[in-house]
């Protein structure tokens, strides 16, 4: 979708538009905070102006980054953490590798073993990714099942080991934080949709900041505003 049929009949200008986008993926900060910060420097927009910018602007955020994340390992850990939606659990798959650079995610509303190989497929189909050598995941008895379904169709080497082990796990659980952190304010999702969504944006977001993005200093809140801004087509 080109940049300004994207932006158009918006009544604010797209830098207002990503700037809220990139805040609520990035810090701990509800809908309403956002509109009081807006406030502070002189836009008026409601809150629930803004989160109809995130449903629509966030996933966009993480296909448009694809093409530029750095290759990642051979080796993945691989784990999923709960997530509340109509105040019912839900399930999102994450993967990492050693380094703790994110593969990919998939919010499912089962887990079990088509849960599973559903999101690794996704996984492989990253352009960033690699076939995995090891693949560590904790005693969930759904991955073997999985990994037993990729490498009857090949979609994954024989000789790639699934390794379960909870201990060994801690690089993806730990990254979970940031997850928690974020979605702590929302008190939950009202819709399977918007919670896919909003976590798309969020982790592209996590990926942006872990540094995975070409060219883009880790840590660098300015490089990473005028890395998003370039990507939407509308840096100065």
């Amino acid at each position: 979708m080109a940049t300004s049929s994207l932006f158009k009949w918006r009544h604010f200008l797209p830098e207002i538009i990503l700037l809220n986008v990139r805040w609520y993926c990035r810090y701990s900060l509800s809908y309403r905070d956002l509109e009081e910060m807006m406030q502070d420097r002189g836009v008026k927009v409601d809150h629930s102006t803004i989160n109809r910018w995130l449903l629509k602007y966030a996933p966009e955020l993480d296909k448009r980054i694809r093409r530029y994340l750095k290759p990642t390992n051979v080796s993945w850990k691989t784990d999923e953490t709960y997530i509340k939606i109509k105040g019912k659990w839900k399930y999102l798959y994450r993967a990492v590798d050693s380094a703790g650079n994110t593969l990919d995610f998939m919010l499912s509303a089962k887990r079990d073993g088509k849960a599973a190989a559903r999101f690794f497929r996704k996984v492989l189909k990253s352009q960033h990714t690699q076939t995995p050598r090891v693949i560590t995941v904790d005693k969930n008895a759904a991955y073997p099942v999985a990994i037993d379904a990729l490498k009857a169709d090949e979609t994954i080497k024989k000789e790639t080991e699934l390794r379960q082990s909870k201990y060994l796990n801690n690089v993806v659980e730990q990254d979970h934080r940031n997850i928690k952190r974020i979605v702590k304010p929302m008190m939950g999702f009202k819709s399977f949709n918007s919670a896919r969504r909003t976590l798309s944006g969020i982790e592209a977001m996590n990926t942006i900041r872990k540094g995975q993005v070409k060219g883009i200093e880790q840590g660098s809140s300015v490089s990473q505003a005028k890395f998003i801004e370039a990507l939407f087509g509308i840096a100065a």
